[in-house]
């Protein structure tokens, strides 16, 4: 009983609750994009999320799509999901990072009774079903229903600049607001392609990161990066310009949270 009052008092603001045996039922309303954000910002402050991850695991889909309505609202949604459970995770089994192959397909995050994989997140809900071997060029040919229910509607080639997979050069962790999305990953995108690419203007030639040349399709082949990386002040023109794609480093990297 004392827990389940303190859980009551933690989420009063976010939950009308109507419980049933089952878990959470269609009628209760829960702000999901203020819960992946408070889920977030307790890992930052160093305070327990069991309660957060049990109501998560407990909705169900329809309670999901009902809060779910937006393409911003699912794409914040899943991006704080996951980068709120490789925090969660690799704090407490940093072991599991030496197959980092077994570790972003393994089912280990519980979301509406469905367990999913990193794998699943990324390229199911916030890359909108793309087959993980495409290069960006190939979508999976059956989705399961609830991916095709709760994935983004666009896909958005920034989130690649805040999905943090937990290695060092990955980006920094942020704590998405739907209602601020758009200027988040903007200001993110820049963020990081400032930080992470050099241009030698003397040989024309743009050393940047893998993410590139991994999701080549989402940012629209070579083209699409040279544009991508004039529109963030990169290079000035996309002419003439080689690319080079940097080797990437999978030290794990805990705790890199940033403000946007």
């Amino acid at each position: 009983m004392k827990a389940l009052s303190v859980l009551f008092i933690l989420f009063l603001p976010l939950i009308s609750f109507e419980h049933s045996k089952e878990g959470v039922s269609q009628n209760e309303k829960i702000n999901f994009n203020e819960l992946s954000e408070q889920f977030l910002r307790n890992i930052k402050e160093g305070k327990d999320t069991k309660d957060i991850q049990n109501i998560l695991a407990t909705t169900n889909l329809e309670a999901l799509e009902s809060g779910l309505k937006t393409n911003d609202q699912k794409t914040a949604f899943w991006l704080n999901i996951y980068n709120a459970y490789i925090q969660v995770i690799l704090s407490k089994n940093p072991e599991l990072y030496q197959d980092r192959g077994s570790f972003f397909k393994k089912e280990q995050i519980n979301i509406a009774g469905n367990m999913l994989s990193f794998a699943d997140i990324e390229h199911g809900m916030v890359r909108k079903s793309q087959w993980e071997y495409g290069l960006g060029y190939i979508r999976k040919w059956f989705p399961g229903k609830f991916e095709r229910k709760l994935r983004v509607e666009e896909r958005d080639y920034r989130i690649h600049f805040a999905l943090n997979c937990g290695a060092k050069d990955c980006p920094p962790v942020a704590i998405y607001d739907a209602d601020r999305l758009e200027e988040q990953l903007a200001k993110g995108t820049k963020r990081f392609l400032t930080e992470t690419s050099e241009y030698k203007s003397d040989t024309k030639e743009a050393a940047i990161t893998s993410l590139f040349s991994w999701f080549r399709g989402d940012f629209g082949g070579k083209g699409g990066t040279k544009k991508i990386l004039k529109k963030n002040g990169i290079i000035n023109s996309t002419k003439g310009v080689d690319l080079v794609y940097k080797n990437y480093d999978w030290t794990l990297y805990l705790d890199n949270f940033i403000e946007l």
